[in-house]
């Protein structure tokens, strides 16, 4: 009895760890294979995340384990549109060079619709949630405002018109699903004119009293001087509407 006792005292004195998310693969539009690190905790709601300029999934490292956390499965995404970020290479987008494909903002858009129809087949997935950085952003408000059915939700980090030929505000005309939007004090005014054209009640802004960064990177604790307000506007953003 002593023995199992002082087994069982010791199995509570071991640090536990996260599970590692598991990282999938799926065909783009075109047939690109995608790399994604998925991770679940068995939600009804899965969001996907999508990086910014010159960036890869790691963007992500931090802030899906902690969406994990608040009870959000994860799909980060590596879109074709892309190198790295703290250590995490672009798979995607090294396979598109290698295949010759093009790697502009507007190309990584089938990218990110496979990763939405990917992430609604998931087991236990009832609601998709975009999550977009930057360039990215930009997209995720141009793909919630042609009304895809298959997501209920949009978050956009620094958003701004940057897509060439397309008019990121035009867009945001047409959407009807709860819309966050926030990004660096800095660059507050580029989304402002977005939210004003996401006209229903649904559509937020964030305006962060500090200075915060560029992208989801205004989320990376240690990185961002005050990455806390945004998580707690974040969460209650995902909290009244998820």
């Amino acid at each position: 009895m002593f023995r199992t006792l002082l087994t069982f005292a010791f199995a509570l004195a071991l640090p536990t760890f996260p599970a590692l998310a598991d990282k999938v693969t799926f065909p783009s539009g075109d047939g690109l294979e995608i790399t994604a690190d998925y991770e679940t905790v068995k939600s009804g709601t899965t969001i996907v995340l999508f990086h910014q300029a010159g960036s890869s999934r790691g963007e992500y490292k931090t802030i899906a384990p902690r969406l994990n956390k608040l009870g959000y499965n994860t799909l980060s995404v590596d879109l074709r549109s892309g190198r790295a970020f703290d250590g995490v290479k672009n798979e995607t987008a090294a396979r598109g060079a290698q295949a010759g494909k093009g790697n502009s903002f507007l190309d990584a858009k089938p990218d990110m619709l496979a990763a939405i129809s990917y992430a609604e087949k998931l087991s236990g997935t009832k609601k998709v949630v975009i999550w977009g950085s930057s360039y990215s952003a930009a997209l995720s408000l141009v793909i919630a405002g042609e009304g895809n059915a298959k997501i209920s939700g949009a978050l956009a980090f620094s958003p701004g018109e940057y897509l060439s030929g397309v008019s990121v505000e035009s867009a945001a005309r047409g959407i009807s699903i709860p819309t966050y939007m926030s990004s660096a004090r800095s660059e507050v005014r580029q989304w402002q004119p977005f939210v004003k054209a996401a006209s229903n009640i649904k559509a937020v802004g964030f305006e962060p009293q500090g200075g915060g960064r560029h992208g989801s990177s205004a989320l990376i604790e240690g990185s961002s001087p005050n990455a806390g307000e945004y998580w707690q506007s974040v969460e209650a953003f995902l909290k009244k509407n998820f």
